[in-house]
């Protein structure tokens, strides 16, 4: 949803039989931070701002190479999505508290798919995903100390991300 009154969070009976209490008010606290960031809405106008530009400013550079375009922007556009949920997980802590938990949560929730990233740090920041690789987060988490006060949540979020990647580059 694009705001608290239109939101709508869904549990699945697996995330509330794998989780326990404080891991699952984490979890919701992450979907929350999404409604108060009100990332739906700024996803769509960031997707929107790309087409427009696309059809005007860009166009010459888009009729050069029309497929490696799409594929830069699309990158970019989830390496700015990658910010938000980012962000979601430093609001998450910022109200519930205890990042460990978060990051519990995290690693029950993607137990094989932090498998997977252990294969290939640069890789699982390559895949075409709106989230930054779950290593980051819960490594990410893991260094937060309580309690967790930051003044602007997107701008911290967006730091961490990029040298996260920056850091996947150089191993």
């Amino acid at each position: 949803g694009i705001s608290f009154r239109r939101g709508v969070l869904l549990l699945t009976a697996g995330i509330l039989s794998t989780l326990d209490e404080e891991e699952l008010l984490s979890v919701i606290g992450h979907e929350l931070g999404h409604l108060r960031g009100r990332d739906p809405l700024l996803l769509f106008a960031l997707v929107s701002g790309e087409f427009i530009l696309r059809l005007t400013v860009l166009f010459p550079i888009f009729l050069l190479s029309p497929l490696l375009y799409l594929l830069v922007s699309t990158f970019l556009i989830f390496f700015v999505a990658k910010f938000f949920e980012a962000r979601a997980d430093l609001l998450s802590v910022m109200k519930v508290g205890k990042p460990k938990v978060m990051a519990s949560s995290l690693r029950k929730i993607g137990a094989q798919r932090l498998r997977v990233e252990e294969a290939s740090k640069l890789g699982s920041w390559l895949r075409w995903d709106t989230h930054p690789p779950l290593y980051f987060r819960i490594e990410r988490l893991e260094a937060m100390t309580e309690p967790v006060v930051v003044k602007h949540p997107l701008l911290e979020s967006a730091r961490d991300v990029v040298r996260g990647f920056i850091s996947a580059l150089r191993t």
